[in-house]
Protein backbone atom coordinates (compact mmCIF):
# COMPACT_ATOMS: atom_id res chain seq x y z
CA UNK A 1 0.00 0.00 0.00
CA UNK A 2 2.52 2.63 1.18
CA UNK A 3 6.03 2.69 -0.25
CA UNK A 4 9.31 4.16 1.01
CA UNK A 5 10.57 4.77 -2.51
CA UNK A 6 8.67 6.10 -5.53
CA UNK A 7 8.34 3.99 -8.63
CA UNK A 8 10.03 5.01 -11.85
CA UNK A 9 6.70 6.33 -13.07
CA UNK A 10 4.95 8.52 -10.50
CA UNK A 11 1.69 10.47 -10.56
CA UNK A 12 1.75 13.64 -8.46
CA UNK A 13 -1.07 15.98 -7.51
CA UNK A 14 0.35 19.45 -8.17
CA UNK A 15 -1.37 22.43 -6.57
CA UNK A 16 1.22 25.11 -7.32
CA UNK A 17 1.84 25.47 -3.59
CA UNK A 18 5.14 24.91 -1.82
CA UNK A 19 4.33 21.40 -0.58
CA UNK A 20 3.62 19.76 -3.93
CA UNK A 21 6.35 21.83 -5.58
CA UNK A 22 8.87 20.59 -3.04
CA UNK A 23 7.69 17.05 -3.69
CA UNK A 24 8.06 17.56 -7.44
CA UNK A 25 11.69 18.56 -6.91
CA UNK A 26 12.14 15.46 -4.75
CA UNK A 27 10.83 13.21 -7.53
CA UNK A 28 12.96 14.87 -10.19
CA UNK A 29 16.04 14.39 -8.03
CA UNK A 30 15.22 10.67 -7.94
CA UNK A 31 14.92 10.56 -11.74
CA UNK A 32 11.22 9.68 -11.72
CA UNK A 33 9.14 10.04 -14.83
CA UNK A 34 6.56 12.49 -13.49
CA UNK A 35 2.89 12.58 -14.45
CA UNK A 36 1.47 15.75 -12.89
CA UNK A 37 -2.17 16.70 -12.52
CA UNK A 38 -3.65 19.85 -11.06
CA UNK A 39 -7.20 20.77 -10.15
CA UNK A 40 -9.26 23.90 -10.62
CA UNK A 41 -11.89 23.29 -7.96
CA UNK A 42 -13.18 26.86 -7.86
CA UNK A 43 -10.56 27.98 -5.34
CA UNK A 44 -10.30 31.73 -4.89
CA UNK A 45 -6.50 31.45 -4.86
CA UNK A 46 -6.45 30.18 -8.46
CA UNK A 47 -3.17 32.10 -8.74
CA UNK A 48 -1.49 28.89 -7.56
CA UNK A 49 -2.16 27.24 -10.92
CA UNK A 50 -0.66 30.20 -12.80
CA UNK A 51 2.47 29.91 -10.69
CA UNK A 52 2.59 26.17 -11.39
CA UNK A 53 2.56 26.80 -15.13
CA UNK A 54 5.43 29.26 -14.68
CA UNK A 55 7.45 26.56 -12.93
CA UNK A 56 6.71 24.00 -15.63
CA UNK A 57 7.93 26.54 -18.20
CA UNK A 58 11.06 27.14 -16.10
CA UNK A 59 11.77 23.40 -15.97
CA UNK A 60 11.57 23.24 -19.76
CA UNK A 61 14.33 25.86 -20.03
CA UNK A 62 16.52 23.32 -18.23
CA UNK A 63 15.39 20.45 -20.50
CA UNK A 64 13.20 18.95 -17.81
CA UNK A 65 9.81 17.86 -19.10
CA UNK A 66 6.98 16.40 -17.09
CA UNK A 67 3.64 15.08 -18.29
CA UNK A 68 1.06 17.58 -17.13
CA UNK A 69 -2.71 17.97 -17.30
CA UNK A 70 -5.02 20.48 -15.60
CA UNK A 71 -8.44 19.18 -14.63
CA UNK A 72 -11.44 21.52 -14.48
CA UNK A 73 -13.59 20.78 -11.43
CA UNK A 74 -14.57 24.42 -10.94
CA UNK A 75 -18.24 23.50 -10.48
CA UNK A 76 -17.24 22.27 -7.01
CA UNK A 77 -16.75 25.89 -6.01
CA UNK A 78 -20.50 26.39 -6.37
CA UNK A 79 -21.55 23.09 -4.84
CA UNK A 80 -19.28 22.93 -1.80
CA UNK A 81 -19.28 25.13 1.29
CA UNK A 82 -15.84 26.50 2.18
CA UNK A 83 -14.09 29.80 2.76
CA UNK A 84 -11.68 28.76 -0.01
CA UNK A 85 -14.40 28.72 -2.66
CA UNK A 86 -17.16 31.10 -1.50
CA UNK A 87 -16.46 34.64 -2.77
CA UNK A 88 -18.60 36.10 0.02
CA UNK A 89 -16.85 34.18 2.80
CA UNK A 90 -13.70 35.80 4.14
CA UNK A 91 -10.58 33.73 4.75
CA UNK A 92 -9.96 33.44 8.51
CA UNK A 93 -6.68 34.70 9.91
CA UNK A 94 -4.50 32.86 12.40
CA UNK A 95 -2.49 29.68 12.87
CA UNK A 96 -3.72 26.27 11.74
CA UNK A 97 -3.99 25.21 15.37
CA UNK A 98 -6.90 27.63 15.82
CA UNK A 99 -10.39 26.20 15.48
CA UNK A 100 -11.55 28.89 13.03
CA UNK A 101 -9.20 27.43 10.42
CA UNK A 102 -11.75 24.64 9.89
CA UNK A 103 -13.55 27.15 7.67
CA UNK A 104 -10.88 26.47 5.04
CA UNK A 105 -11.78 22.78 4.76
CA UNK A 106 -13.25 21.86 1.37
CA UNK A 107 -15.53 18.86 2.02
CA UNK A 108 -14.12 15.60 0.64
CA UNK A 109 -11.60 17.46 -1.55
CA UNK A 110 -8.67 15.12 -1.13
CA UNK A 111 -10.85 12.04 -1.59
CA UNK A 112 -11.89 13.40 -4.99
CA UNK A 113 -8.34 14.31 -5.97
CA UNK A 114 -6.97 10.97 -4.76
CA UNK A 115 -9.62 9.05 -6.69
CA UNK A 116 -8.72 10.79 -9.94
CA UNK A 117 -5.00 10.32 -9.31
CA UNK A 118 -5.54 6.63 -8.56
CA UNK A 119 -7.47 6.05 -11.78
CA UNK A 120 -4.73 7.83 -13.74
CA UNK A 121 -1.95 5.85 -12.05
CA UNK A 122 -3.72 2.53 -12.54
CA UNK A 123 -4.29 3.33 -16.22
CA UNK A 124 -0.58 4.04 -16.70
CA UNK A 125 0.32 0.87 -14.79
CA UNK A 126 -1.91 -1.40 -16.85
CA UNK A 127 -0.86 0.17 -20.15
CA UNK A 128 2.86 -0.13 -19.41
CA UNK A 129 2.76 -3.18 -17.13
CA UNK A 130 4.94 -1.26 -14.66
CA UNK A 131 4.59 -0.30 -11.02
CA UNK A 132 3.29 3.28 -10.58
CA UNK A 133 3.33 5.41 -7.46
CA UNK A 134 0.98 8.20 -6.43
CA UNK A 135 2.96 10.92 -4.63
CA UNK A 136 1.28 13.48 -2.38
CA UNK A 137 2.82 16.30 -0.37
CA UNK A 138 0.59 15.96 2.69
CA UNK A 139 2.35 16.63 6.00
CA UNK A 140 1.73 16.70 9.75
CA UNK A 141 1.15 20.47 9.86
CA UNK A 142 -2.17 19.87 8.10
CA UNK A 143 -3.38 17.08 10.40
CA UNK A 144 -5.04 19.29 13.03
CA UNK A 145 -7.44 20.98 10.61
CA UNK A 146 -7.67 18.73 7.56
CA UNK A 147 -8.87 15.18 8.34
CA UNK A 148 -8.20 14.20 4.72
CA UNK A 149 -4.47 14.79 5.19
CA UNK A 150 -4.07 12.22 7.98
CA UNK A 151 -2.36 8.83 7.54
CA UNK A 152 -5.47 6.91 8.57
CA UNK A 153 -7.47 8.62 5.82
CA UNK A 154 -5.00 7.54 3.14
CA UNK A 155 -4.75 4.04 4.58
CA UNK A 156 -8.53 3.69 4.39
CA UNK A 157 -9.07 5.25 0.98
CA UNK A 158 -6.19 3.37 -0.64
CA UNK A 159 -7.61 0.13 0.74
CA UNK A 160 -11.00 1.02 -0.79
CA UNK A 161 -9.38 1.75 -4.15
CA UNK A 162 -7.56 -1.59 -4.00
CA UNK A 163 -10.80 -3.45 -3.24
CA UNK A 164 -12.59 -1.67 -6.08
CA UNK A 165 -10.08 -2.22 -8.88
CA UNK A 166 -8.34 -5.05 -10.71
CA UNK A 167 -4.52 -4.98 -10.74
CA UNK A 168 -4.45 -2.66 -7.72
CA UNK A 169 -1.14 -4.23 -6.65
CA UNK A 170 0.49 -2.18 -9.44
CA UNK A 171 -0.24 1.13 -7.68
CA UNK A 172 1.29 2.26 -4.40
CA UNK A 173 1.19 5.45 -2.36
CA UNK A 174 4.23 7.60 -1.64
CA UNK A 175 3.82 10.11 1.21
CA UNK A 176 7.37 11.11 2.18
CA UNK A 177 6.34 14.06 4.36
CA UNK A 178 3.41 12.52 6.22
CA UNK A 179 5.30 12.74 9.54
CA UNK A 180 7.14 15.95 8.65
CA UNK A 181 6.18 19.60 8.26
CA UNK A 182 6.74 22.50 5.88
CA UNK A 183 10.31 22.91 7.10
CA UNK A 184 10.93 19.23 6.32
CA UNK A 185 9.66 19.86 2.80
CA UNK A 186 11.77 22.98 2.27
CA UNK A 187 14.94 21.35 3.56
CA UNK A 188 14.41 18.34 1.32
CA UNK A 189 13.59 20.60 -1.64
CA UNK A 190 16.77 22.59 -1.09
CA UNK A 191 18.88 19.44 -1.49
CA UNK A 192 16.79 18.17 -4.42
CA UNK A 193 16.96 21.46 -6.31
CA UNK A 194 20.72 21.56 -5.88
CA UNK A 195 21.01 18.01 -7.21
CA UNK A 196 18.87 18.77 -10.26
CA UNK A 197 20.73 22.02 -10.95
CA UNK A 198 17.89 24.51 -10.60
CA UNK A 199 17.53 27.79 -8.70
CA UNK A 200 15.79 27.55 -5.32
CA UNK A 201 14.43 31.12 -5.31
CA UNK A 202 13.04 30.83 -8.84
CA UNK A 203 11.26 27.58 -8.00
CA UNK A 204 9.63 28.88 -4.83
CA UNK A 205 8.88 32.33 -6.24
CA UNK A 206 6.75 30.41 -8.74
CA UNK A 207 4.50 29.08 -5.96
CA UNK A 208 1.53 30.37 -4.02
CA UNK A 209 0.61 29.22 -0.53
CA UNK A 210 -1.61 32.11 0.50
CA UNK A 211 -5.36 31.58 0.53
CA UNK A 212 -5.81 35.32 0.16
CA UNK A 213 -3.33 36.93 -2.26
CA UNK A 214 -4.19 40.46 -3.32
CA UNK A 215 -4.80 41.67 -6.86
CA UNK A 216 -1.02 41.95 -7.35
CA UNK A 217 -0.51 38.36 -6.28
CA UNK A 218 1.08 39.32 -2.95
CA UNK A 219 0.49 36.96 -0.03
CA UNK A 220 -1.32 38.39 2.98
CA UNK A 221 0.98 36.70 5.49
CA UNK A 222 -1.97 36.27 7.86
CA UNK A 223 -3.74 33.05 6.88
CA UNK A 224 -2.83 29.70 8.41
CA UNK A 225 -1.05 28.54 5.25
CA UNK A 226 0.96 31.78 5.09
CA UNK A 227 2.05 31.54 8.72
CA UNK A 228 3.26 27.95 8.38
CA UNK A 229 5.18 28.87 5.23
CA UNK A 230 6.83 31.89 6.88
CA UNK A 231 7.82 29.77 9.90
CA UNK A 232 9.39 27.18 7.60
CA UNK A 233 11.49 29.73 5.70
CA UNK A 234 12.65 31.37 8.94
CA UNK A 235 13.68 27.98 10.33
CA UNK A 236 15.53 27.20 7.10
CA UNK A 237 17.35 30.53 7.35
CA UNK A 238 16.15 31.79 3.98
CA UNK A 239 14.05 34.74 2.90
CA UNK A 240 10.87 33.64 1.16
CA UNK A 241 11.14 34.72 -2.50
CA UNK A 242 7.38 35.28 -2.92
CA UNK A 243 6.11 38.81 -2.42
CA UNK A 244 4.12 39.63 0.70
CA UNK A 245 1.98 42.63 1.52
CA UNK A 246 4.37 43.32 4.43
CA UNK A 247 8.16 43.34 4.42
CA UNK A 248 10.07 40.17 5.30
CA UNK A 249 11.44 41.96 8.39
CA UNK A 250 7.89 42.71 9.58
CA UNK A 251 6.86 39.11 9.01
CA UNK A 252 9.80 37.86 11.09
CA UNK A 253 8.85 40.24 13.92
CA UNK A 254 5.24 39.09 13.79
CA UNK A 255 6.40 35.48 13.96
CA UNK A 256 8.49 36.23 17.07
CA UNK A 257 5.66 38.05 18.83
Amino acid sequence: MFTDKPAGKTVISLSGGMDSTGLLMHLLAQNCEVFGISFNYGQKHILELERLKANIAYLKTHNIDIHYDAIDLSILGKLYSSALTDPDWGIPEGHYEQDNMKQTVVPNRNAIFASIAYGYALSIATETNEQVSIALGVHSGDHAIYPDCRPEFYEAIHKAFAVGNWDSDKVDLYLPYINGDKHTILKDAEASIDKVGLDFDTIFKNTNTSYEPDELGRASGKTGADIERIEAFIKLGRKDPVEYQASWEELIKNNEA
